[in-house]
Parts: C-alpha cells; sequence; structure tokens
C-alpha cells in the first residue's frame, strides 16, 4: 500500500484576532468631527480597530479628540478607548498624529518622538510601545510615519534609521512600520519603491500590496497608506492584511465619503497566538491512504 508523507495543518492559534490600523484623517479638526454625519463615519471606523494610528489631527487643543472619544465610547460599549498624541510636530507645529486603543485590550508602555538630528522628516516619527495579549510576542512597537510628497524617498530610507534607533532603545526588533507612506504613484514610481531599504533589507513584510488602492477617489488608484511588519514573531502572528473601503461598507457616495477623507484606513489582523500544528483527522488521513499515489509511472 502507498504511504503519503505526514500532513499537519496549520491553524489560527488566536480564536479572536487584534486589528491595529492607520488612517490618513485629512485634516481631522474639532469644526470636522462637530458635524454629525462626519462623526458618525469616523466612530464607525474607529470601533472596528484595537488600536488606530490617526494621521493629520489638527487638533492642538485637543478639544477634536475630546470630543471623537467621547462618542465612540458611547457607540462602543465592549471596553473604554484611551488615547496617546504626539506632541506638535512638524513646521506647521500642530498635533499631527494620535493612537487611540481599547484599554482593557492594550495600554501604552513607552513613547517617544524620534530625535531627527539630520532633519530628514517632514514629521517626526512618534513611535509608541503598547502590551499586546500574547505569549508569542507580550508587547507590540508601532512606528507611524506620514511622508512629505517632496521626499517620500529620503524619508523612507530613513525610517530605516528609526527601526534601528527603536530597535537598541527597546531590545526589540519586533514592530510594525504604518501610515500614509505616499509610497506610489507620482510620489514614488514602482522602480524606486523596489529600491527602498525597507525593500532591500531581509526581514520587512509589507503587508499591503503594491496594487492595493488605498484612496477614495474613483480618479485614482494608488497604494499610498501601508503596513510593514518587521520581526519573526510579528510576522507569524499575521492573519490578514488590507484596506477598508468605508465607502462601500457604509454605502457612502464618494462625496460623502469625501467629507471624512481622501484616504481609506489601512488594517493588520494579528492572531493572539501562533498557528499552532495540528494532526489531520483520523478519518481525512485514513481516506488519503487509500488514495492511489500521484505522479507515478507504470
Amino acid at each position: 500500500m502507498h504511504c503519503p508523507a505526514v500532513l499537519l495543518l496549520l491553524l489560527p492559534g488566536g480564536a479572536e484576532a487584534f486589528r491595529i490600523c492607520a488612517f490618513n484623517a485629512q485634516r481631522l479638526t474639532l469644526s470636522k468631527v462637530a458635524r454629525e454625519h462626519v462623526m458618525d463615519t469616523f466612530v464607525r471606523i474607529l470601533a472596528r480597530c484595537d488600536i488606530m494610528v490617526l494621521q493629520e489631527v489638527v487638533d492642538a487643543s485637543g478639544s477634536a479628540m475630546s470630543l471623537l472619544l467621547r462618542e465612540l465610547n458611547r457607540f462602543d460599549d465592549s471596553g473604554s478607548y484611551s488615547f496617546l498624541s504626539s506632541p506638535s510636530l512638524g513646521l506647521l507645529n500642530t498635533i499631527e498624529l494620535c493612537v487611540l486603543n481599547r484599554s482593557h485590550k492594550t495600554q501604552v508602555l513607552d513613547s517617544y518622538v524620534y530625535e531627527d538630528e539630520d532633519d530628514l522628516f517632514a514629521r517626526e516619527p512618534f513611535v509608541a510601545r503598547f502590551t499586546f495579549p500574547s505569549k508569542v510576542l507580550p508587547s507590540l512597537v508601532l512606528v507611524p510615519l506620514h511622508t512629505t510628497p517632496k521626499a517620500v524617498e529620503q524619508e523612507l530610507n530613513a525610517l530605516y534609521d528609526v527601526f534601528l534607533d527603536v530597535s537598541q532603545r527597546w531590545q526589540n526588533r519586533d514592530m510594525i512600520l504604518l501610515g500614509d507612506f505616499n509610497a506610489d504613484c507620482a510620489s514614488l514610481t514602482k522602480k524606486r519603491l523596489g529600491e527602498l531599504v525597507l525593500r532591500t533589507e531581509a526581514g520587512f513584510h509589507w503587508a499591503i500590496d503594491d496594487d492595493e488602492d488605498t484612496t477614495v477617489r474613483a480618479s485614482t488608484h494608488c497604494a499610498y497608506d501601508r503596513i510593514v511588519l518587521h520581526g519573526e514573531h510579528c510576522q507569524s502572528l499575521l492573519r490578514s492584511a488590507a484596506a477598508f473601503n468605508f465607502p462601500r461598507s457604509f454605502q457612502l457616495t464618494e462625496e460623502e465619503a469625501l467629507n471624512i477623507s481622501d484616504h481609506y484606513p489601512v488594517e493588520v489582523e494579528l492572531n493572539q497566538a501562533a498557528p499552532r500544528v495540528q494532526p489531520l483527522g483520523l478519518a481525512l488521513l485514513l481516506l488519503l491512504l487509500l488514495l492511489p499515489p500521484l505522479g507515478l509511472v507504470a
């Protein structure tokens, strides 16, 4: 009797996925979120995520985020949300970035603004480390970046130096780099994209595909927004990655969607445990043993 090799199945280790998102909110101000239909859509987008990196937050007073946080906690009572704001970043001297998280699932351990001694970034990366509900990966480092279209290649190559700085500071090479990288179309050709250090150095996994569309306008098809994973443990937990087409999900016209943003959020889902290896069931194994061998010539 022909005996096939032992077959194994990889099964998801965590029953519930942990979703991490990044969203260029296109000048999120108090007057913008104060509009009811805008607030309602923002809240539904944010409630899908366990950690949300919001970019282009123009809210030095914190009023817009406080209002958004209040409405988010009213909408989703599964656990309170909190947020961490960067200091003022870049030449515009405004709060550029806020990170929201479900407090009962993850908490901020530490954060810092990367010291941009050579002035390579229009907005210095604001790095944060969170608890993560996994024995495989007990903490998770996020490195958000919003590049300027005029210097995309320079900033994305400099992001590798940020990765090295974070690795040395926290002795952790498992991290997620994410945000509006402007990494496509007129801002960065496919050829120049392939030459980036983050593409040529081993160990970086670009989870959002180069052909993904992260823009709302029907007239554009660009993978501006990206999520890049580094580290064996981090990558082993990856379940899925995609742009979230909120106009389609919430049945909005293009005009209505553009009141929210001209970008889709991008997101990854992580398992909370590494995939486990399990033998095939006995019945299926017996069936396979009875099948004729493949690829043999009489």
